[in-house]
Parts: structure tokens; sequence; C-alpha cells
């Protein structure tokens, strides 16, 4: 060994102890800044929530009938806010007798719904005056069925069954008619509600007596055919509560799918009229019917709809309490209770939510213009209102605090701290791409795993946990067996050709053909990857910190190109692992603050854990497509992940080669795995706290969220000064572990892979000088890919990124499978198997409803099957095999590793 080379190893010996060091005074400083808060007791980053101010009432242009409407049809078709029908008293209303109308009244949306130049318009009449009936809105972009779907009601003399749909003319302000299938049987005081493409009638009278009131339910499934005459209503089983009428009925989504709920009503008893606060809730997947927590009072045709991504709130209601008074009561009535409620449809918890200016009974809640319009109704026996309110849900608030902000920045800038660090280190692309091979195998191991798990780890696995249950933790079991695959397999094969990029061994194995299709297969990931992390991110942060997604993105990624583009893999294995130590100690010290917090606490938390079935570990059923996804589809897909990622993945093969020796390697990938399991434990427990904690506060989960922004609002809300600060720090550094990680590993594969076959720079400072540019343009690429794809209506961050991986790490993982596998596979196969594989993870996208934790071994069994069975009916591979295959593996040493020469 040169003098020169001498001092540059030992310069490279003497790293990780000054990465360490410089890691561990930031987290001392961080740590003392937040445990001194915890000491002194210093409140939360935020006021807590208060459940009185989620909704807002603002009032809309009155419809045209002065005296109002009960029992209207009442939707959206478009633009359009549709009323029509309905029942009243004219004045003196206790001297006159009912009457029911034919008029439709449509609003269309102006700029300004408040302004007083907003105009009803008279659209035309009914085939009939009809009031009381049920009616469903269907957007245009659900169904060619689109618009405001009318079910039974009344009159002063039957019960009707018919059934039409109204559709706004906007060319000719005029409502189209079209009839389709009646109800099997006559039904009134009815309520409806639609899930995707299937709408549902439940309860209601058959008559004008409450006594003939059913628990039947129907369904029409619009997706059946476009000709109306070709539907048809099936029966389904009758909810098992007691028939009823004027109940309120509302779709939700409850963490595993869309369900139907149905809330309170009325009944005949044998004592006269009973208000019912039952709750039930219909499950489509499995066609039952589950009893769920009653509602605090009894809100008997009143209105209810979905809020959010698992809430119902409740808008009003007659609870029963003034029930046959009116007579003596009349204009002295004081109306129906003006209070409002919410469900949370996950931890199965009712809140009072303030109370409403005026409660509008037997009229339906619809959804427009982003908010929740009531129109017209009942306010008092015999009194119409013509009133119309826009209801919006608070966002909560989302100021952050100094010290937050001081502990957040001083972290990420000391990440960039580290880039700068390294940045004079980088003097070839073997320094810049494998740190020398000098890297220590633990903080490879670190690395690897901060990669692996990121910020899906942080915010998408508590939420998934929260939601559901512990049944995906069992795919995280499942990384140390595929550990041994990497180990003994996967890792000698890389270590053996000393390659930089994995695709290397395609080319050797097959053609370099193969090569480009897997190395451009993984920078595609691999951008789309960083978009997906650092967009889904951004969203879970937005309810934390005052930063918008798009801030959050930009921030991410800023500071991703910043260290990553200087530093190279050596500034991204530290940074990561320093990450993962903030990663794991501030996702423990959330779980103790939740515990402490929950009624009970840890046994309040583990006993109802247990009484609401969220330590479930297994479902055992066969279905591809249930919700709730099975034992086996966990077990094979979780391998077949894992597999692609230890095998196939740039991002992972990369650090095989960054440590001394192949028996580090091997440490550093069972690092890795050791790290996994108390990893999953805390963030499947994290979830599970989660759902505990807000069963005990039901009135701090604010109904503007997402589902993957609980545990950031918990962090927001409920942590002291300063931990807050830390903690979204560790969100922050999940994402950038994986951003950062792309971004290297991506430029290393086409430098690699393109660059130097085909001999684009004349020098190694030009490819050096190449690494860094493609580090920054993908970056650049991958953050605007992030704005890009900021969608709040996504469910599961875990879900969406499940099935990115799928899509791409299938195919990938296939072509390594059948080289190493097989000796008789060729070029033609694999290239066959990769096109093969590609069109059978797009179809299982677009046209089935398989679980997206199946497509990466649904990818890599098509590539493998189609490829293998290509290259038999083609020549065999002409070249050696020695070394590529398990079958033809050749004991000799890996080669000796050269540091490329310094420019």
């Amino acid at each position: 060994m040169t003098p020169c080379l001498s001092k540059r190893f030992r310069t490279r010996l003497a790293t990780p102890r000054i990465a360490f060091r410089f890691g561990i005074r930031i987290l001392v400083s961080l740590a003392a800044i937040t445990l001194s808060n915890i000491v002194l007791g210093i409140p939360a980053a935020l006021a807590q929530a208060d459940s009185s101010d989620w909704l807002q009432w603002d009032e809309l242009p009155s419809i045209p009938d002065p005296l109002g409407v009960a029992g209207p049809f009442v939707g959206v078709d478009g633009d359009a806010l549709i009323v029509a029908g309905g029942a009243n008293f004219p004045r003196p209303v206790w001297e006159s007798n009912k009457v029911w109308h034919d008029s439709i009244y449509v609003l269309t949306e102006p700029d300004d719904l408040t302004a007083t130049n907003s105009q009803w318009i008279d659209a035309g009449r009914l085939p009939r005056a009809t009031a009381y009936g049920a009616s469903v809105s269907i957007p245009r972009d659900v169904s060619p069925h689109h618009g405001l779907l009318c079910i039974g009601g009344n009159d002063a003399a039957e019960t009707f069954r018919e059934v039409f749909l109204l559709q706004w003319d906007a060319t000719t302000q005029t409502i189209r008619h079209q009839p389709y299938p009646p109800l099997p049987e006559p039904c009134v005081h009815a309520s409806a509600e639609r899930v995707g493409q299937t709408v549902f009638v439940v309860g209601g009278q058959r008559g004008s007596d409450l006594s003939t009131a059913t628990s039947a339910a129907w369904t029409l499934d619009l997706s059946q055919s476009q000709d109306p005459s070709l539907l048809a209503w099936r029966r389904l089983p009758d909810f098992p509560g007691p028939s009823r009428a004027l109940h309120l009925t509302a779709a939700q989504h409850d963490g595993y799918e869309t369900c139907l709920y149905v809330i309170s009503g009325r009944r005949q008893a044998a004592s006269g009229v009973e208000f019912l606060t039952d709750t039930w809730a219909y499950r489509p997947s499995d066609q039952t019917w589950q009893q769920k927590t009653d509602i605090p009072h009894p809100m008997a045709a009143g209105t209810a709809t979905h809020v959010g991504q698992s809430h119902l709130v409740v808008l009003g209601g007659d609870d029963g309490s003034l029930f046959g008074q009116a007579d003596d009561l009349k204009d002295n009535h004081p109306g129906f209770l003006k209070k409002t409620f919410a469900y949370h449809t996950i931890t199965d918890t009712w809140t009072e939510t303030g109370s409403s200016p005026a409660n509008h009974v037997t009229t339906t809640a619809v959804h427009w213009n982003d908010a929740i319009v009531v129109a017209t109704g009942e306010v008092r026996p015999r009194v119409r209102s013509p009133s119309v309110y826009r209801v919006s849900v608070h966002a909560p608030d989302r100021s952050f605090g100094t010290l937050n902000y001081v502990v957040l920045f001083s972290y990420l800038l000391s990440m960039v701290g580290i880039g700068v660090y390294f940045a004079r280190r980088n003097r070839n692309t073997d320094d810049y791409f494998r740190g020398g091979s000098q890297i220590p195998w633990w903080a490879a191991g670190c690395s690897i795993f901060a990669t692996m798990l990121s910020s899906v780890t942080f915010t998408g696995i508590p939420s998934k946990a929260f939601a559901q249950d512990w049944t995906y933790s069992i795919g995280n079991f499942t990384i140390p067996l595929v550990a041994i695959v990497a180990v003994y397999v996967a890792m000698p094969f890389f270590r053996r050709i000393d390659a930089t990029s994995a695709y290397e061994y395609l080319e050797k194995r097959f053609n370099r053909s193969v090569r480009w299709f897997g190395s451009l297969s993984f920078s595609l990931f691999h951008v789309f990857r960083m978009a997906v992390v650092m967009s889904l991110t951004g969203l879970a942060l937005s309810v934390a910190t005052p930063l918008t997604p798009q801030q959050s993105v930009l921030l991410m990624g800023g500071l991703s190109i910043a260290y990553c583009t200087m530093g190279g893999i050596e500034a991204v294995i530290w940074t990561d692992t320093i990450q993962t130590v903030v990663l794991l100690g501030g996702a423990f010290l959330a779980i103790l603050l939740m515990l402490s917090a929950t009624d009970g606490g840890f046994a309040g938390s583990w006993s109802h854990a247990v009484d609401a079935d969220k330590l479930r570990l297994a479902n055992f059923h066969l279905s591809p497509t249930h919700a709730q996804i099975a034992l086996w589809v966990i077990v094979f897909g979780a391998i077949g992940q894992n597999l692609s990622s230890y095998t196939a993945d740039q991002a992972v093969v990369q650090r095989y080669m960054t440590t001394a020796s192949q028996s580090l390697a091997a440490r550093s990938i069972w690092t890795n795995a050791v790290l996994t399991i108390p990893a999953t434990l805390l963030f499947f427990g994290i979830g599970t706290a989660l759902h505990g904690f807000y069963h005990s506060h039901p009135e701090r989960l604010s109904p503007a969220i997402t589902t993957d922004q609980v545990f950031p609002l918990f962090i927001a809300r409920e942590m002291p000064i300063g931990v807050a600060g830390l903690i979204v720090a560790g969100v922050f550094a999940a994402a950038q572990s994986t951003v950062s990680t792309s971004m290297n590993s991506t430029a290393t594969a086409l430098v690699t892979d393109f660059f130097r076959p085909l001999n684009l720079c004349r020098d190694e400072r030009g490819y050096l000088f190449a690494a860094r540019t493609l580090t920054f343009l993908i970056g650049v690429l991958g953050t605007l890919f992030g704005l890009v794809f900021v969608d709040p209506s996504i469910k599961s961050l875990f879900d969406t990124f499940i099935v990115v991986i799928g899509l791409f790490m299938g195919v990938l993982g296939g072509l390594f499978v059948l080289g190493g596998l097989t000796t008789r596979a060729n070029s033609v196969g694999a290239m066959v198997g990769a096109a093969i594989g590609a069109t059978t993870m797009f179809a299982l996208w677009q046209f089935t409803e398989v679980n997206g934790y199946l497509y990466t071994t649904c990818g890599i069994l098509s590539c493998f099957g189609s490829g293998y069975l290509a290259s038999l009916l083609t020549s065999p591979p002409s070249e050696s095999l020695s070394g590529l295959t398990i079958h033809t593996l050749v004991e000799n040493q890996a080669k000796p590793h050269t540091a490329q020469p310094e420019s």
C-alpha cells in the first residue's frame, strides 16, 4: 500500500468516529432541550382540540318557497344543487292541512354562494307531488347514471314504490326525468346511500303508519348496465336492529372498506313511539351487519353524512323529548334539539360537536362545493324553513412554535453539514458510489434499515395499525428469512463480480440489453418512489406544522439534494445512521407519552386493544381481494417484496459493496434484519396505542385530517414543546433517508450501466462530475413529481407505497430469480419475461381488485414463468455461466477491490 493510499485509508478509518461523535452531539443537544421540557412540564405544542369548533355554519340563499318544505328530494348533479318536491302546511299552520308539492328548484354553483345575486332556478316539475322519499346523489365521474336518484315517498293518499333519476341540463336550464326500476314494495321515511356504484335503501314504512316500519335493505347495482331498464333491485339480509323509519344512513370508510351506517330512527313499540339510539354498520365485503356504539341522543328524522376519511356527522334530529306535546305547545314549541354529533368509524366513538343554528329535520345532507349543504326542512312541528345552510369542517390549528422550529431546523441543517464534510473526500466515482468500500458494517446495516422503512414506517405503519390491526406485521417478520437468501446467495454473487451496479449481473448473465432494461426500470421506480414518499409525507406533516404539503416536499427534496449531491454514498449512509437513531428514539418517546395519556395507562391501552381486536395477526380466508387481507397474501406478498428488494434493488445491493469484505457485508444485512423486529413491534405498537388514546379522547381527533395524519396530529397536539419538533424531525429524517438513497443509487446505476459502457466521459473526473450532476437532476425530478403527486384523497400511505413497489420491483426481481435459479434461461427469455411480467403488473393494477401486496410476487412469477418457457423454445445460452447461477457457483474468493485511479 502506497503512503498516499495508506493516509487516505487511515482518514477513512477515522470517519466513523468523527461522524458518530458529530451525530451524538446533535442528538444530545436536541434531547437536552426536549427532556428539559418534559421535566419542567412545558405544555403541548398546541392547545387541545375543541370538538365544538369543528363545524362552521354559513347561510346560503333560501329556496323560493317562503314556507320551506319537509321531506324533499335533495341532491347534486354536476355543479347544480337540486331540491324537489316536499310538503308543508300553509299559514296559519295549526289551522290548515298538509300540502304536497312537485316543484323542482336548482341552484347552480356561483363563485360566492353567499352573494345576494345567487338565484334559484325553477327547473320543472316532478311526475307528481311527492315527499318523504329517499334520495341519493350519483356523481358524473362515478357512473353514467349520474344525477339525483329519487326513491319512494308518499302523498296524502298513498305510499309510492316509483324510482326515477333527475338530471340537470345546464344548456336548457331544465331537469330531465328518467324512470328507473321501482322498488319491490312501497316505501316512505326510508333512507338511502351510495357506496361506489351501488345504491342502498334501508328501512322505512310500507304505509302511512309507523307500525308498517321494516328492517328491509335493498341494493341497486348501477354498474350492471347503462340501460336503466336492465337494472334490478336485490334484497339484502335485514339489519338485526328493530324495524324503524325516519332513521339516518351514511357511508364511510372504517379502516378496511367503505361501510353503510344506520343510526337512530323511531319505531312503534307496545308502549308507544320509541326513539332509538342504536347504530349499525353493514360491511359489503362479507354482507354482515355489526352493532356499534349508540349515539348519545336519539336523532330521528335528522341529517347525517360523511366528513373526512373516517368521520360521520349528525347535523340534527328529533330526540323525542317533546314528542306528543306539539298540540299543547304549538307556536311555543322550542324546536328540535340543536345539537350535532360526530362518529369516528375506526375508534367507534361519538363526540358532541356543538350546536346548529337551526335543526332541520326530514331533509337530506348532501356534499356540494367541498362542503355539506342542508337545504330547507322542518324546524318544529308543522313549521318548515326555507333556509339553506353550508356546513364546512374547520382544519386544525397548525401553529408549531419557535422552539419546535429551532429543534427541527437544527437537525435538518446538521444533515447538510454532514454532506459538506464528506464532499471534499470524494475523489472518484468509487468514493462517491461505494465509499471506497470502507464503510463500517453497522453503519451500512443502519443505512439499509433506514432506506427500506423510511417515512412509510413513521407515518404509514402506525396509521395502518391504527385503522386496522397487526396483520401486516407478519410481512416484516419475513425479512430475517429473506436475509438468509441475501447473505448466502445474492450478496456473494455481487461481491464476486465486484459490482458497482446490481445490473452488471444481468449483462454477465444475459446481455447488455437486459442490463439496460433492468437499470432503466430501477431508475424509473426510484424517481416515482421519491415522489410518492415526499408527497405522502408532506400530506402527513401538513397537520403537524404550518407547512403546506408542497412546502414540505420542497424542504425534504432541497435538503436531500444538497447533502446527497455533495457527499455521495458516505453522506447518505452516515445521515441514515443518525436518522435511524432519531427515528427509533422519537418513536419510542411518542409511544410512552400516548400510553401514559390513555385511560388506564398501559393496562387500559392493552385491555382496549384486546377488546377492539386490534392485535389480530391473521385472517384465515382465501380471497386475494378481501378488504381484510389474508395471511397467505401477506406471507407470499412479503416474501416477493423482500426478495426483490434484497436481490434486485440497487439501493440495497449498493450497500453490499460499501464494506471492506464479504463477511462485513453479511453483518450489515443481519444488522438490518435484527433492527426490523423491534422496529416492527414499536411502530405497530404506536398504531395500537394511538387507537387507545383516541378512543379515550375522541374529541381530539379532528375530522379534517386523513388517517395517515393521525400520528402527526398526536405529535402536534399532544407532545410537549421541543419534543414535537424532534419527532417531526424524525419524520423528515425518515423521508430524507429514502430520498437521498434513491438519488445516489439511481445516479450510480445510470453512470455505471450507461455512461461507462458507452464511454460518455473522457476520464474519472468527468464521471464524478456526471455522478454529481445526475444526483442533482434526479433529486430535482423526484421533487417536481412529488409536488404533482400531492393528493389528499389517498386513503393509505402504506397501501399506495406497496402498489408502487409491486408495479416495478416484481419484474426486476423476476429477472434476477430467472438468472440465478436456472442455467437454461437466455437473453431472449429474459426480455420476453420482462415484457409479460410488466404487462401482468399493469393488468393487475388496472383491471382487477387483487390486493397490491401480491403485485411483486405476481411480477416475479409471471416474469420467471414466461421467461423460462421462452428460453426453452429458443437456443440455450452459449456463454459461460460459471459463478452466475446457484448451479454453477465456483469456490473462489471475490475479486480484490481496486480503487479507481485518482485524477
